[in-house]
């Protein structure tokens, strides 16, 4: 194990971001939110106090995640959803740890080259904007599946604090409304009228969202089969044909949200637990840490240098292997225990060198014989009987496909994007996908989703994860870096600025406003390319730690409306 520094010498400045009117900087050791017993840190303050609230109820964690997700969908459409999915991470007090992946599923009515015209091109916003973008939801199923097995109390008690904040309304904030009036013209596009969501709604204004507070009334009343073969189901696959869908009845009745081991991997004396395939969020961050491993971070320094060299150089390799090797692993096979193997990512990283960068196009996917969203959301709870789980749920798209079912009061996702439509070709992220992730009815497409929990010593000590995309995976390990490495508190450890690479195209996304001019003109001159503007927020990251004294600290992200609330 390497040696640690337990202070930092120098304060960083941090990220202004879109939504912040001035740079934000923060002190060292600077802690968040404490708690003695457990612990929600989400998106939205009303989502986590409803968590904590069904949490002083009596119930646990997996209680806690149905209420928490369901009131994101009240509070925070942009990603909060029921027309969506995702991807729990879980472990138990007993340290029983485990995964389930409620991703989406193509239609069964999909084809491959769904999203190519007749000279095999792909046809712009298809895939992106609108009923064809939609992929069958899976969160209603995966809240459920998740709660009927490990939580405590009755759905509808879970359920009533949720209903009654759709029913009495939610404040909206800045940053809503901004999102509102910039995505107006969108939504009045795509549902050819204005909806509930519009650019006259205004910081300080409450949205009651009556028609989803019987949509949950309905799901509480009668159970996971309402939202997939009730009434629920036949007004919204009514609605979704009337729009050109192709989802159907049979496509809702037949889902099913999928239990799965996930990835779990060790460095320095850490063991990191992550979600497997669908998502890459496990294997590649597992490929990027064991990469780095053998290098002394800690002695380069927090965003130095050499700290980002190494780290952005093995971002390169392990998203080059992310093209080509994962999808669905109920369709093709992935070497798993190879691309994590540490001959395997040794030689991966044998022609790195800090005299200059590796081009993108020198790197392609490892040799093996024989062989995601920025508007994603984020939660981590941890609760008083030792169970602690990470869930990161999206629409993918801001607002997914834009399409908004006004009869049940949601969105709906756009995860149709999220295949390789072209394999070569990037998806709105810019990631570049291949045959792996092509399209196939009842085929769930590739996230990077990366909820994430990490043990230190066998003990539970970090829950962590965060919306992004493509950032997502290079979020989470910087996050777990910052606190590991170099001794930042949870709260320092969400808010320190980020940089992201993902192979291609090669350059270096990093938050304006966070890094010393001196840095990146150290990178430029090494033959780096810098980008300032593509990511000026890379990741909201939302975390809990264990202290030493055995209280949680929640790490709430300033680049959000993100909140930690506990008891």
């Amino acid at each position: 194990m390497k040696n640690r520094f337990l202070t930092l010498l120098i304060l960083f400045s941090f990220i202004a971001c879109k939504d912040v009117s001035k740079q934000h900087k923060t002190e060292v050791n600077t802690r968040g939110t404490i708690a003695e017993k457990a612990m929600v840190v989400s998106a939205r303050k009303e989502a986590s106090e409803i968590g904590v609230q069904i949490l002083k109820l009596g119930g646990n964690a997996f209680d806690a995640m149905m209420a928490t997700e369901m009131a994101l969908a009240v509070t925070y459409p942009y990603a909060g959803n029921l027309g969506g999915g995702g991807f729990l991470v879980f472990r138990l007090a007993d340290g029983t740890k485990g995964a389930l992946d409620y991703r989406e599923k193509a239609p069964l009515a999909s084809t491959k080259n769904m999203y190519l015209d007749d000279n095999g091109n792909v046809i712009k916003n298809l895939s992106t904007v609108g009923s064809m973008a939609i992929g069958v939801p899976g969160t209603i199923a995966g809240i459920f599946e998740a709660q009927q097995k490990y939580g405590k109390l009755d759905v509808k008690t879970v359920l009533k604090p949720v209903i009654e904040l759709a029913n009495n309304g939610f404040v909206v904030t800045k940053r809503q409304a901004k999102r509102f009036a910039a995505y107006d013209s969108i939504f009045n596009a795509v549902n050819k009228k204005q909806i509930l969501f519009n650019k006259s709604i205004k910081a300080g204004d409450t949205i009651r969202n009556k028609a989803l507070a019987h949509t949950l009334q309905r799901i509480s009343d009668h159970g996971r089969n309402e939202f997939y073969s009730g009434k629920t189901a036949e007004t919204l696959v009514s609605f979704l044909q009337s729009e050109g869908s192709i989802i159907t009845l049979e496509d809702l009745k037949k889902y099913e949200a999928k239990w799965r081991n996930p990835v779990t991997f060790e460095y320095d004396d850490l063991t990191i637990t992550s979600m497997s395939p669908p998502s890459s969020g496990g294997i590649c961050l597992g490929q990027i840490m064991k990469m780095i491993e053998p290098f002394d971070l800690n002695d380069y320094g927090h965003n130095a240098l050499k700290t980002i060299q190494v780290i952005i150089e093995a971002e390169k390799r392990a998203y080059a292997d992310r093209s080509y090797y994962l999808g669905d692993p109920d369709f093709v096979d992935i070497p798993t225990e190879t691309l994590l193997s540490d001959v395997y990512l040794q030689d991966r990283m044998n022609n790195f060198s800090f005299e200059k960068p590796t081009p993108s196009d020198d790197l392609s996917h490892g040799n093996i014989v024989g062989y995601e969203s920025d508007e994603t959301t984020h939660y981590s709870i941890v609760d008083q009987f030792g169970n602690a789980i990470a869930v990161t749920t999206t629409l993918n798209g801001a607002y997914g496909s834009k399409l908004y079912a006004e009869e049940l009061g949601f969105f709906l996702n756009n995860e149709m994007d999220d295949f390789s439509s072209k394999p070569g070709e990037p998806n709105y992220f810019g990631l570049i996908g291949a045959e792996a992730n092509s399209i196939a009815p009842e085929k769930r497409m590739l996230s990077s989703m990366t909820p994430t929990i990490v043990e230190k010593e066998g003990e539970l000590y970090m829950t962590v994860g965060t919306p992004g995309g493509s950032t997502i995976i290079t979020s989470v390990l910087q996050t777990i870096l910052n606190v590991h490495e170099f001794g930042l508190t949870m709260q320092n450890a969400v808010d320190a600025p980020r940089f992201h690479h993902q192979w291609l195209p090669d350059e270096i996304r990093m938050e304006p406003n966070g890094f010393d001019d001196k840095l990146i003109k150290e990178l430029e001159a090494l033959g780096y390319t810098i980008n300032l503007k593509r990511s000026p927020v890379i990741g909201k990251v939302d975390g809990i730690l264990i202290l030493d004294n055995g209280t949680l600290e929640g790490g709430a992200d300033h680049r959000g409306d993100d909140t930690a609330v506990g008891f």
